[in-house]
Protein backbone atom coordinates (compact mmCIF):
# COMPACT_ATOMS: atom_id res chain seq x y z
CA UNK A 1 0.00 0.00 0.00
CA UNK A 2 1.38 3.41 -1.00
CA UNK A 3 1.89 6.02 1.68
CA UNK A 4 -0.29 9.15 1.42
CA UNK A 5 1.80 11.99 -0.02
CA UNK A 6 2.22 15.41 1.59
CA UNK A 7 4.03 18.24 -0.21
CA UNK A 8 5.80 20.91 1.86
CA UNK A 9 7.48 23.97 0.34
CA UNK A 10 10.60 25.39 1.94
CA UNK A 11 11.26 22.43 4.21
CA UNK A 12 15.03 22.47 4.64
CA UNK A 13 15.14 24.44 7.89
CA UNK A 14 13.28 25.55 11.00
CA UNK A 15 9.49 24.95 10.96
CA UNK A 16 9.47 23.30 7.53
CA UNK A 17 12.16 20.85 8.56
CA UNK A 18 10.35 19.94 11.79
CA UNK A 19 7.09 19.43 9.89
CA UNK A 20 8.68 17.26 7.22
CA UNK A 21 10.46 15.00 9.70
CA UNK A 22 7.39 14.64 11.92
CA UNK A 23 4.98 13.80 9.09
CA UNK A 24 7.44 11.41 7.45
CA UNK A 25 7.77 9.56 10.77
CA UNK A 26 3.98 9.57 11.14
CA UNK A 27 3.66 7.41 8.03
CA UNK A 28 3.27 9.92 5.22
CA UNK A 29 5.56 10.19 2.22
CA UNK A 30 6.74 13.77 2.42
CA UNK A 31 7.90 15.63 -0.67
CA UNK A 32 9.87 18.75 0.20
CA UNK A 33 11.05 21.68 -1.87
CA UNK A 34 14.09 23.75 -0.99
CA UNK A 35 15.69 26.78 -2.60
CA UNK A 36 19.32 26.36 -1.56
CA UNK A 37 21.54 23.77 0.10
CA UNK A 38 21.14 23.70 3.88
CA UNK A 39 22.29 21.32 6.64
CA UNK A 40 18.70 20.13 7.15
CA UNK A 41 18.69 18.49 3.72
CA UNK A 42 20.80 15.62 5.00
CA UNK A 43 18.25 14.97 7.75
CA UNK A 44 15.40 14.99 5.26
CA UNK A 45 17.08 12.55 2.91
CA UNK A 46 18.13 10.25 5.75
CA UNK A 47 14.49 10.13 6.92
CA UNK A 48 13.24 9.16 3.46
CA UNK A 49 11.80 12.53 2.47
CA UNK A 50 11.86 13.21 -1.29
CA UNK A 51 13.57 16.55 -1.93
CA UNK A 52 13.39 18.83 -4.96
CA UNK A 53 15.32 22.05 -5.50
CA UNK A 54 13.01 24.80 -6.71
CA UNK A 55 13.10 28.58 -6.96
CA UNK A 56 9.44 29.32 -6.27
CA UNK A 57 9.75 32.83 -7.73
CA UNK A 58 10.89 31.50 -11.12
CA UNK A 59 8.05 30.18 -13.30
CA UNK A 60 10.30 27.77 -15.23
CA UNK A 61 11.59 26.25 -12.00
CA UNK A 62 8.08 26.11 -10.55
CA UNK A 63 6.73 24.42 -13.68
CA UNK A 64 9.42 21.73 -13.43
CA UNK A 65 8.52 21.16 -9.79
CA UNK A 66 4.79 20.90 -10.59
CA UNK A 67 5.52 18.46 -13.43
CA UNK A 68 7.40 16.19 -11.04
CA UNK A 69 4.59 16.37 -8.49
CA UNK A 70 1.98 15.52 -11.12
CA UNK A 71 3.71 12.20 -11.69
CA UNK A 72 3.24 11.14 -8.07
CA UNK A 73 -0.52 10.52 -8.19
CA UNK A 74 -3.01 11.50 -5.43
CA UNK A 75 -1.89 14.04 -2.83
CA UNK A 76 -3.04 13.99 0.79
CA UNK A 77 -1.96 17.54 1.56
CA UNK A 78 -0.14 20.59 0.28
CA UNK A 79 1.57 22.75 2.90
CA UNK A 80 2.79 26.23 1.92
CA UNK A 81 5.64 26.87 4.34
CA UNK A 82 8.20 28.68 2.14
CA UNK A 83 8.70 32.22 3.39
CA UNK A 84 11.13 35.11 3.56
CA UNK A 85 11.16 37.55 6.51
CA UNK A 86 12.50 40.40 4.40
CA UNK A 87 12.52 43.95 5.74
CA UNK A 88 11.40 46.90 3.67
CA UNK A 89 14.33 48.51 1.80
CA UNK A 90 15.96 51.43 3.64
CA UNK A 91 15.75 54.93 2.24
CA UNK A 92 18.85 55.75 0.19
CA UNK A 93 20.53 58.85 -1.17
CA UNK A 94 20.22 57.50 -4.71
CA UNK A 95 17.70 58.68 -7.27
CA UNK A 96 13.95 58.44 -6.81
CA UNK A 97 13.83 55.83 -9.58
CA UNK A 98 16.43 53.68 -7.83
CA UNK A 99 14.46 53.86 -4.59
CA UNK A 100 11.22 52.93 -6.35
CA UNK A 101 12.92 50.03 -8.12
CA UNK A 102 14.30 48.65 -4.87
CA UNK A 103 10.96 48.89 -3.13
CA UNK A 104 9.04 47.45 -6.08
CA UNK A 105 11.45 44.52 -6.37
CA UNK A 106 11.09 43.70 -2.68
CA UNK A 107 7.30 44.00 -2.77
CA UNK A 108 6.95 41.85 -5.90
CA UNK A 109 9.34 39.21 -4.57
CA UNK A 110 7.41 38.82 -1.31
CA UNK A 111 4.10 38.63 -3.15
CA UNK A 112 5.56 35.93 -5.38
CA UNK A 113 6.76 33.83 -2.45
CA UNK A 114 3.75 34.22 -0.16
CA UNK A 115 0.78 34.67 -2.50
CA UNK A 116 1.52 33.93 -6.16
CA UNK A 117 3.22 30.59 -5.57
CA UNK A 118 0.44 29.20 -3.31
CA UNK A 119 -2.15 30.46 -5.81
CA UNK A 120 -0.42 28.70 -8.71
CA UNK A 121 0.31 25.48 -6.80
CA UNK A 122 -3.24 25.23 -5.44
CA UNK A 123 -4.72 25.51 -8.90
CA UNK A 124 -2.21 23.20 -10.58
CA UNK A 125 -2.44 20.45 -7.95
CA UNK A 126 -6.19 20.59 -7.32
CA UNK A 127 -6.85 17.49 -9.49
CA UNK A 128 -4.37 15.39 -7.51
CA UNK A 129 -5.71 16.58 -4.18
CA UNK A 130 -9.24 15.69 -5.26
CA UNK A 131 -8.12 12.11 -5.91
CA UNK A 132 -7.56 11.60 -2.17
CA UNK A 133 -10.44 10.55 0.08
CA UNK A 134 -9.59 13.52 2.31
CA UNK A 135 -7.26 16.34 1.29
CA UNK A 136 -5.91 19.53 2.82
CA UNK A 137 -4.19 22.71 1.80
CA UNK A 138 -2.45 24.34 4.77
CA UNK A 139 -0.84 27.76 4.42
CA UNK A 140 1.63 29.32 6.85
CA UNK A 141 0.94 33.00 7.44
CA UNK A 142 2.06 35.35 10.23
CA UNK A 143 0.57 37.31 13.13
CA UNK A 144 1.51 40.58 11.42
CA UNK A 145 -0.93 39.87 8.57
CA UNK A 146 -3.73 40.96 10.90
CA UNK A 147 -2.06 43.95 12.58
CA UNK A 148 0.52 45.25 10.12
CA UNK A 149 4.21 45.96 10.69
CA UNK A 150 6.37 49.07 10.80
CA UNK A 151 9.51 47.46 9.35
CA UNK A 152 8.00 44.64 7.27
CA UNK A 153 5.11 46.37 5.49
CA UNK A 154 5.46 44.50 2.20
CA UNK A 155 5.92 41.21 4.05
CA UNK A 156 2.77 41.75 6.12
CA UNK A 157 0.78 42.67 3.01
CA UNK A 158 1.89 39.52 1.21
CA UNK A 159 0.86 37.34 4.16
CA UNK A 160 -2.50 39.11 4.28
CA UNK A 161 -2.96 38.22 0.61
CA UNK A 162 -2.20 34.60 1.48
CA UNK A 163 -4.85 34.62 4.20
CA UNK A 164 -7.40 35.98 1.72
CA UNK A 165 -6.59 33.12 -0.66
CA UNK A 166 -7.70 30.80 2.13
CA UNK A 167 -11.25 32.12 1.85
CA UNK A 168 -11.53 31.83 -1.92
CA UNK A 169 -9.94 28.41 -2.24
CA UNK A 170 -11.90 26.99 0.71
CA UNK A 171 -15.10 27.98 -1.07
CA UNK A 172 -13.98 26.82 -4.50
CA UNK A 173 -12.45 23.47 -3.45
CA UNK A 174 -15.15 22.34 -0.99
CA UNK A 175 -16.26 19.79 -0.06
CA UNK A 176 -13.38 17.59 -1.22
CA UNK A 177 -10.44 19.75 -0.15
CA UNK A 178 -10.16 21.66 3.15
CA UNK A 179 -8.18 24.91 3.00
CA UNK A 180 -6.86 26.55 6.16
CA UNK A 181 -4.08 28.83 7.31
CA UNK A 182 -1.92 28.89 10.44
CA UNK A 183 -0.73 32.32 11.61
CA UNK A 184 2.00 32.15 14.26
CA UNK A 185 3.61 35.00 16.13
CA UNK A 186 7.08 34.35 17.58
CA UNK A 187 7.95 30.65 17.44
CA UNK A 188 11.71 30.41 17.71
CA UNK A 189 14.68 32.77 17.81
CA UNK A 190 17.55 32.77 15.35
CA UNK A 191 21.07 31.89 16.35
CA UNK A 192 22.83 35.08 17.29
CA UNK A 193 19.77 37.01 18.43
CA UNK A 194 20.75 39.35 21.25
CA UNK A 195 19.43 38.63 24.72
CA UNK A 196 17.88 42.10 24.96
CA UNK A 197 15.94 41.49 21.75
CA UNK A 198 14.78 38.10 23.01
CA UNK A 199 13.41 39.58 26.23
CA UNK A 200 11.60 42.36 24.37
CA UNK A 201 10.08 39.85 21.95
CA UNK A 202 8.92 37.53 24.71
CA UNK A 203 7.15 40.37 26.49
CA UNK A 204 4.89 40.95 23.46
CA UNK A 205 2.73 37.88 24.18
CA UNK A 206 0.73 37.03 27.27
CA UNK A 207 2.36 33.61 27.59
CA UNK A 208 5.91 35.03 27.24
CA UNK A 209 7.56 31.89 25.88
CA UNK A 210 9.44 30.64 22.83
CA UNK A 211 7.16 27.72 21.89
CA UNK A 212 9.27 26.27 19.08
CA UNK A 213 8.33 24.58 15.82
CA UNK A 214 6.32 21.89 17.62
CA UNK A 215 3.41 24.33 17.98
CA UNK A 216 2.99 24.38 14.19
CA UNK A 217 3.48 20.61 13.98
CA UNK A 218 0.66 20.12 16.49
CA UNK A 219 -1.59 22.57 14.61
CA UNK A 220 -0.96 20.83 11.29
CA UNK A 221 -1.79 17.45 12.82
CA UNK A 222 -5.04 18.91 14.18
CA UNK A 223 -6.04 20.27 10.79
CA UNK A 224 -5.20 17.01 9.05
CA UNK A 225 -7.32 15.06 11.55
CA UNK A 226 -10.27 17.45 11.44
CA UNK A 227 -13.24 16.73 9.18
CA UNK A 228 -15.06 20.02 9.79
CA UNK A 229 -12.56 22.87 9.57
CA UNK A 230 -12.07 24.94 6.42
CA UNK A 231 -11.64 28.55 5.40
CA UNK A 232 -10.13 29.49 8.76
CA UNK A 233 -6.97 31.18 10.03
CA UNK A 234 -5.70 29.41 13.13
CA UNK A 235 -3.80 31.89 15.34
CA UNK A 236 -0.78 30.71 17.32
CA UNK A 237 0.20 33.92 19.04
CA UNK A 238 0.41 33.26 22.78
CA UNK A 239 -2.31 35.81 23.43
CA UNK A 240 -0.36 38.53 21.66
CA UNK A 241 -3.56 39.88 20.09
CA UNK A 242 -4.66 40.87 23.63
CA UNK A 243 -1.33 42.45 24.56
CA UNK A 244 -1.10 45.14 21.92
CA UNK A 245 -0.36 48.69 23.14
Amino acid sequence: MHKPIIVITGAAQRVGLALALDLQQAGYQVVASYRSERPGLAQLKAAGVLTYQCDLTDLNSLADFISQLQQLGPLRALIHNASDWRKDPPATADSLLAQLQAEAESFDYLQQIHARTPYLLNRALQPQLQLSEQADIIQLSDFVASVGSSKHIAYAASKAALENLTLSFARQFAPKIKVNTIAPALLMFNAGDAEEYKQQALQKSLLQCEPGAQEVVTAVRYILDSRYLTGRVLALDGGRHLNLP
